[in-house]
C-alpha cells in the first residue's frame, strides 16, 4: 500500500511539472536568448567607450611612436593605463571618442606593477568607469576588452575569465608584483592599458600583455591575455596621485617557493637580509608571525612593510628553526624605475639624489613625522662622499652648515655656494635618529 501511495505521489509530481510547462510563461527560445546576451555587449561597449582613450608616447629618442590604451578613473582627467606605453615618453597625447586630442602630462607610474597615471586639464567633467572588486571576480565569468589595437579605435572582444593569480614568467620580465587575470579576450598589442570589464561595465583589471605563442606569424602571435587587478590598479592610482610615486620595503633577497616555504636563492650585499644575517638556502617560513609559502604573498608583505621597521623573519637552517630581525627600507630607485636626475649639484659633489618631502613620506618611513621639514636621500653613489660619510638611503636631510634646508631647490642653491669647501657639516634624520655627519669632499 506505502508502495503504491509512493507511486501515485511520484505522478502527481510530474503531471505538476508538466502541466507548469504546459500552461506557464512562454519560455525564451534559444535565439532569443542569444539576442539578449548580444544586446548586452552591445549596450556594454556603447556606455563604456567614452570613458576609454587613445594614447600616443613620444620620445625624440625613440624611432617610432608607442600607442596604447587607457581610460579615465576620475572626472577631474585623471587616466589609468600601463607603465610600459608611457615610460621614458617626452610627449603624452590622448584621443577621445569624438576624435579631439588631448595633452596629457604624467602623474606618477610604477614599474613594478605596470601602472601608470596620466591627467588631462579640461573645462569639463570627463566619463569616468567604475572599478570592481577584483577578490570577487570568477572564473569563468565573461569578461569584454576594449582598446585601440593597431590604431584602430575601439575595438570590442569577448571572453571569459580563464584564471586567477597568474605569474607570467615569460612576459614582463621587470614586473615583480604579477597576480594577474586571464582572459581568452583577444588583447591585440595597442589595447594594453584598457580595461577588461565585466558584464555591469565595471572594469576587474587594466589590460596587460599577451601570453605569445612563438614560431608564429607577427599578426597571429597572440593567446592568453593577462590583465592587472582592479584591487592592485585601485591602490597603485591613488598612490601615484598622492604622491607621484609608490614607496615599498625591500628586503634584497632573490627566491622561489618550497615545499616548507620561501627558499631564498641569494642575498644581496649590504642589503637588510644581508645585514640581518640572512644567508642563501636559508627557507623562510614565517614573517612577522604570518606563514609564508607563496612567493608573491611574501614580495607583497616586504612591499608593504613600514620603512625603518624591524620586522621579525623565520627561517629554517639546515633542519633548525632560526630567528632574525630585519630593518626593512625602502626600495632602490634603480629597482622602481624611478629617474633621478645625474647632473645635479648634489649627485656631483655628494654622490646623493634627493627628491622632495611627500605628505605620504611619515605614513612609511617610521622615523619622520608629518612636522619633518627636508628632502629625501633617494640614491646613494658608491665611494662617493655622502657614501664615506655613511649617508643612508631614506634619510631626511635637515642642514647643511647649520642652514636649514626646505626643498631640493634650497639644497642646489646652497652646494652651489659651497663648491671650493673642503668638507660640510649636513645634519640628517635617519632611522638611526638625528645625526650631524661631516662629509669630507673630494678634490
Amino acid at each position: 500500500m506505502e508502495k503504491k501511495s509512493y507511486s501515485w505521489c511520484v505522478l502527481l509530481i510530474f503531471v505538476l511539472i508538466f502541466s507548469s510547462c504546459a500552461y506557464g510563461p512562454k519560455q525564451p527560445s534559444n535565439l532569443e536568448l542569444l539576442s539578449s546576451i548580444e544586446n548586452a555587449f552591445v549596450d556594454i561597449a556603447a556606455t563604456s567607450k567614452p570613458a576609454i582613450v587613445g594614447i600616443l608616447a613620444r620620445n625624440s629618442k625613440w624611432n617610432n611612436p608607442r600607442w596604447g590604451s587607457g581610460f579615465f578613473f576620475r572626472q577631474d582627467g585623471h587616466i589609468l593605463t600601463n607603465d610600459h606605453i608611457v615610460h621614458g615618453a617626452e610627449n603624452l597625447n590622448v584621443r577621445l571618442l569624438d576624435g579631439s586630442t588631448l595633452d596629457a602630462k604624467l602623474v606618477g607610474t610604477d614599474i613594478n606593477t605596470d601602472i601608470a597615471v596620466l591627467k588631462v586639464d579640461g573645462n569639463q567633467e570627463f566619463p569616468t568607469l567604475p572599478l570592481a572588486d577584483s577578490e570577487k571576480v570568477r572564473v569563468g565569468q565573461f569578461a569584454i576588452a576594449i582598446g585601440n589595437p593597431f590604431q584602430l579605435d575601439y575595438t570590442v572582444t569577448t571572453g571569459v575569465v580563464s584564471g586567477k593569480g597568474r605569474s607570467v614568467l615569460g612576459g614582463l620580465r621587470v614586473v615583480l608584483y604579477q597576480n594577474f587575470i586571464q582572459t581568452d579576450a583577444w588583447i591585440n598589442t595597442g589595447s594594453s592599458g584598457g580595461p577588461l570589464l565585466n558584464i555591469y561595465g565595471e572594469v576587474i583589471g587594466i589590460n596587460a600583455l599577451i601570453r605569445k605563442v612563438e614560431n608564429t606569424p607577427a599578426p597571429a602571435r597572440a593567446g592568453a591575455g593577462f590583465a592587472i587587478p582592479s584591487n592592485l590598479v585601485n591602490t597603485i592610482g591613488d598612490q601615484l596621485i598622492a604622491n607621484g610615486k609608490i614607496i615599498r620595503g625591500f628586503l634584497g633577497i632573490e627566491m622561489r617557493e618550497a615545499p616548507k616555504g620561501i627558499l631564498i636563492r641569494r642575498v644581496g650585499l649590504n642589503t637588510p637580509a644581508d645585514k640581518a644575517g640572512l644567508r642563501r638556502h636559508d627557507i623562510i617560513t614565517e614573517y612577522n608571525g604570518k606563514k609564508v609559502k607563496k612567493s608573491l604573498e611574501f614580495q607583497m608583505l616586504i612591499a608593504e612593510s613600514q620603512i625603518g621597521k624591524e620586522s621579525v623573519i623565520k627561517v629554517l637552517r639546515r633542519g633548525q628553526q632560526r630567528t632574525f630581525s630585519v630593518t626593512i627600507v625602502e626600495m632602490p630607485p634603480e629597482r622602481s624605475g624611478l629617474p633621478f636626475e645625474s647632473e645635479s649639484v648634489s649627485w656631483r659633489m655628494l654622490g646623493l639624489a634627493v627628491r622632495k618631502l611627500d605628505k605620504g613620506d611619515s605614513q612609511r618611513y617610521t622615523y619622520l613625522t608629518d612636522n619633518d621639514q627636508g628632502v629625501i636621500v633617494e640614491r646613494v653613489k658608491e665611494n662617493a662622499p655622502g657614501f664615506n660619510a655613511k649617508i643612508p638611503r631614506g634619510a631626511l636631510i635637515l642642514a647643511i652648515n647649520g642652514k636649514e634646508i626646505n626643498d631640493v631647490q634650497a639644497l642646489e642653491a646652497l652646494l652651489q655656494t659651497q663648491k671650493d669647501a673642503l668638507e660640510l657639516i649636513i645634519d640628517i634624520k635617519s632611522s638611526h635618529g638625528k645625526e650631524e655627519l661631516t662629509v669630507h669632499l673630494q678634490k
